[in-house]
Formats: C-alpha cells, structure tokens, sequence
C-alpha cells in the first residue's frame, strides 16, 4: 500500500486473474479506480466525464458471474473511452465547444465491443478538439499534463486516456490514430499504444466510412493487455466496409508465447529527416540492439521517408474536410487547429490529392520490398521529450527550428500512411527520467508479432510507472 491508502497498480491481465480465481469482484476494481480519479485526477485532467452508473455496472456484472453466466475477456476491467468516441448517455463533446452539451443516444461499435466482452466504461478522457493535435488541450475542459511531470504534455490525441492509465486510473484505453495519437502520448506518458491495421478494429459511426489513415484501438500498461483489448475491439462488422476478418486469431497467446527467434530486425535512428534528440535516440538504440540477446538479427538502416511529409499533410487536408464535411457550414466555430487544417485541404487541388496517393503507393511497395529482407522495422517514435504543457507543441527538435507546426510529429504520421501495424512501447527514459518511446512495424497483419516483439522490449527494459505519492484532490494546485 502506498501512503495513499490505495494498493500497487497491476496490469489488466492481473486484474483478470484475480478476478477469475475470486479475489476481488468487479465492483471492488471500479471502486478503486474512481478512488485513484478522485486523488490523481485533479492535477492531470485526464477523465473529463465521469460513469455515474460504472459501480451499477459493475455490481450487474458480478451478479452475473455469481450467477454462472459467461464473462468475456475484459470482464471486470475499467476502460476509458476517448471523447470523440460516442457513448450511449454519457456527455460526449469531441473537445468542442459546438458539443459541449452533447449526449449520444447510441454507442459506439467500439462501445459495444467492449461492454459485451465485460468491460466498464468508467468515463471520457481528454482529447483535442475532434482529436486533431499531439497536445491534448481545448476549450471545454483545458489541459492534460504528463503524469511523470504535470507541467509537461501528455501528448495527443489520446492524452487523457494515456495520463489515466499510467496513474491506475483505468486498466485499458480506447482511442484513435491519423498521425500517431495512440502512439505519440502512449510515447510521452510511457505506457504501450498500438495503431492496428486499418479495418481491424472498425469504426462505427464514421463520417467517412472508406477511411483507411485514421485508425481506432487500445493502450494500456502492458503489450499483453493491449493484446487482451484488441482481442474485445477486432472483427467484422456490417456496418464498416473497410472491417477485416479475424478468425483464429488470438492476440494474447501471441504475446504469452513470446518473441519468435531469428527475427530479421531493423533499426532506423530517424525515418522523418528532422533529427531525434541524441538522449531519446540512444535509448532507442540501445533497446533495439539488445534484442539480439534474445536471438534477433539486429542491423541499422537508412530508411529515410522525408519525402513524404507532403503527402500526409495533403491527405490530412482531405481527411479533415470529409470528416467535417456535415459541419462546414459551422467552420468559422472551430477552433484554430481543426479550422486551419479543413481550409488547407478545402484549398487542394485534385493534382495535388493524386500525387499524395501516388507518393502513398509507392510506399507500400517501398515496404513490401523491405520485408523480403526483414520482419520488424524498429525507430524512436518522437523526436522530442515532453514539452511544457502550456505551449502546443515544440518549436524545435534537436536543435533545430521546425519548418512547420506538425513536423515533430513527422516520425509517426509517416508510418501512418503505410496500413501497416505500429506499436509504440516504452524502451527507457531521457536524461530528465522522461518515458522514451521505440516504434514497432509489423508486416501486413502482424499485430501478433508486433506485440510479442513489444512486449519483449518493455520486459527487457521495464521503465515502472510514475510516482504518484503524496498526490492528493487538495494539492493539485500546488
């Protein structure tokens, strides 16, 4: 027990345990979980919007247990939902002031996935205004700080999900990723984030349905519990076209049976061309080379994707605008992020979307040529350490001043456009005790070895969680 009467944080895969052979119940979990929100919550402003019926749920589901019914594979488990994701009853704003007052009558496909595998929905967390930006802040609710450091970012877009995970504020995360928003704050707050293959985990309802750059998915504290969450959240459905079958697939013994010896492994020190600060590199590095301990195959790279910078702001402009489209009658009501990005895509030519989807192409067939010679592509998955919560984002990395806003963002949205599964894990810490995050790419559909070859990385460099002690409601202005 720490001072603050609440016991150690234990992964979800532990809770399920403890669950299965009786040693605590659901209500007991939720309970504690809102103990930790009302301490921690108010320094970091990860859960925006509280359950008021997660304990109801929970007791429901324990009397369904008692009473010999079937549990599913995240029964017991409190789970944070993104506040763009919609959830029946439960205020959900998508970070704008346009819907600040907003209640769903219906959930999410991803919603529902995770309430019938037994999940609880224990609230929203904090995100950018419709999840644009890798700084979590907008005008409904404010800031989210880095729980290793409160004046810092926790990254976005799913900063709140991220922040309340590393705090024991929930066991799983669910949210979104265009151009790195599960992977750039999972980096930040050091917990694992997976950007699954596009269709894997479908999204429903969309505003457009033929997506494939923005993707939905988990985080949580453990490669295996981000196994156990895609487990719940994969499958087709008739409601996303773009959605992919997944019979036979089991995440989770994927990752108990652990990484498979003789990968082929590469390592990239920086795939954007902006520079990676030498602290984040070298713990990047140092955790990619120790895999040849457990039998890996390590050799270093040139895998220079510069060139496409272009490309997925381009395609971001058009993802902007046909995500937006119903609302661009209100454009002139957003906020500054998501009105500049729907005007600069509004302003696109047809020659120039055609070039980007070109540009897309051959990377696709850039890739498909490297795993003829190898089966992970490994590289740092920021470029930067946490920067003051209060500024949007870093003005330069490694020295060196960005050219725009959303460069330093540059080593994530460009493995965006691949379709290729791409987790992030933590491999260590910067020389200010930062989390450090190391991307992990997998062939097309490679969830399974993806985070198998995580979770051996996070094994063999464990970085904790942060410390949290002494943090109360009452000190959160201090």
């Amino acid at each position: 027990m720490t001072d603050t009467g609440l016991p150690p944080i234990r992964s979800a895969s532990e809770l399920r345990a403890l669950l299965d052979q009786g040693e605590l119940t659901a209500a007991e979990i939720v309970e504690e979980s809102l103990a930790r929100i009302d301490q921690l919550n108010p320094r970091l402003n990860a859960v925006v919007t509280l359950n008021e019926r997660a304990l109801d749920d929970a007791r429901a589901l324990d009397a369904r247990r008692a009473s010999g019914k079937s549990t599913g594979v995240l029964f017991g488990l409190p789970v944070g939902i993104k506040d763009v994701t919609p959830v029946a009853g439960l205020r959900t704003t998508y970070g704008s002031p346009l819907y600040k007052d907003h209640v769903p009558g219906e959930d999410a496909l991803v919603v529902r996935r995770i309430r019938d595998t037994g999940g609880i929905i224990l609230g929203k967390t904090n995100t950018p205004e419709f999840a644009a930006g890798g700084n979590t802040f907008n005008e409904v609710f404010g800031r989210t700080g880095n729980p290793w450091n409160p004046t810092l970012s926790a990254g976005g877009s799913t900063g709140g999900g991220a922040a309340a995970l590393a705090t024991g504020m929930i066991a799983i995360a669910e949210g979104t990723d265009l151009g790195g928003s599960l992977r750039i704050p999972a980096s930040f707050c050091g917990i694992v984030g997976l950007r699954p293959t596009p269709g894997l985990v479908p999204t429903h309802p969309s505003g457009w349905v033929w997506d494939t750059l923005q993707v939905a998915g988990p985080m949580a504290r453990t490669a295996e519990d981000v196994a156990l969450a895609l487990q719940a959240m994969c499958g087709k459905s008739r409601f996303a076209p773009l959605a992919r079958p997944v019979a036979g697939r089991d995440f989770v013994e994927a990752v108990r049976k652990g990484m498979r010896p003789g990968l082929r492994i590469a390592y990239c020190p920086d795939i954007a061309g902006i520079g990676v600060d030498p602290h984040i590199e070298r713990a990047c590095r140092d955790a990619a080379f120790e895999l040849a301990q457990n039998g890996a195959t390590v050799d270093e790279i040139e895998f220079d994707l510069a060139e496409l910078r272009q490309s997925f702001l381009t395609l971001r402009g058009y993802w902007m605008v046909a995500h937006q489209f119903t609302r661009l009658d209100r454009l002139d009501s957003f906020g500054a992020n998501v009105q500049g990005n729907v005007r600069a895509g509004l302003a696109t030519t047809a020659q120039q979307f055609a070039e980007a989807e070109h540009a897309r192409g051959q990377l696709w067939h850039r890739f498909r040529d490297f795993f003829d010679n190898y089966d992970h592509l490994l590289t740092p998955c920021m470029a930067v350490s946490p920067f003051p919560v209060d500024r949007n984002y870093p003005e330069t990395v490694a020295g060196r001043v960005m050219e725009t806003y959303v460069d330093w963002l540059a080593p994530t949205f460009l493995l965006s456009l691949t379709g290729l599964p791409v987790a992030s894990v933590p491999c260590g810490k910067d020389a200010l005790g930062m989390p450090v995050g190391l991307q992990v790419v997998g062939p097309p559909d490679g969830e399974e070895s993806v985070l198998a070859l995580a979770s051996a990385v996070q094994a063999a460099r464990p970085i904790g969680l942060p410390d949290t002690t002494g943090w109360t409601a009452e000190s959160a202005g201090s």
